[in-house]
């Protein structure tokens, strides 16, 4: 699918779903990893990530496409458009929209377990495990109030 081809498929979602025009370009932008899609707040534009329609179905581009035209009519008409709104919200569920876009193979994640800590011990036995440093100077235990000491370094299994 081409940028033409994608710009004529908003058109036609924007006017059969919003009863409304959609004004602005909807490209695709292979920058775009961990998302479906986005609402250009300056521009009103939208972009698109490709792998929605590559790796998935025509149906899932098309309930990204939903939701990205619920964040562009909302905000062109004053309405609250972020996700945690309700008038998103019930807007999103009326026309049918993705709530969240499909996990892409190029998508990371996001979260990394540290695998090594840092152990300080107290004078009174205390035992704090930090991924980063602590000043000893400057930082006493948490529960006692006393001196902290470095005691090295404690490997975790993720």
């Amino acid at each position: 699918m081409t940028n033409d081809e994608l710009q004529t498929l908003v058109n036609e979602i924007s006017i059969n779903d919003f009863k409304r025009p959609f004004l602005h370009h909807a490209t695709f932008n292979r920058r775009l990893k961990t998302t479906g899609g986005r609402y250009l707040l300056k521009t009103h534009n939208l972009e698109f990530n490709p792998l929605m329609l590559e790796e998935f179905d025509l149906a899932t581009l098309i309930g990204v496409i939903k939701h990205e035209l619920v964040h562009y009519h909302n905000h062109l008409q004053g309405i609250p458009y972020q996700h945690r709104d309700a008038a998103f919200k019930s807007e999103l569920a009326r026309i049918n929209g993705s709530r969240f876009a499909p996990k892409t193979s190029k998508a990371q994640s996001q979260t990394k377990l540290p695998t090594e800590f840092k152990k300080y011990v107290c004078r009174n036995g205390h035992e704090i495990l930090r991924k980063r440093a602590i000043n000893v100077n400057r930082y006493v235990c948490g529960i006692c109030k006393a001196r902290l000491q470095f005691a090295g370094y404690v490997k975790v299994q993720p």
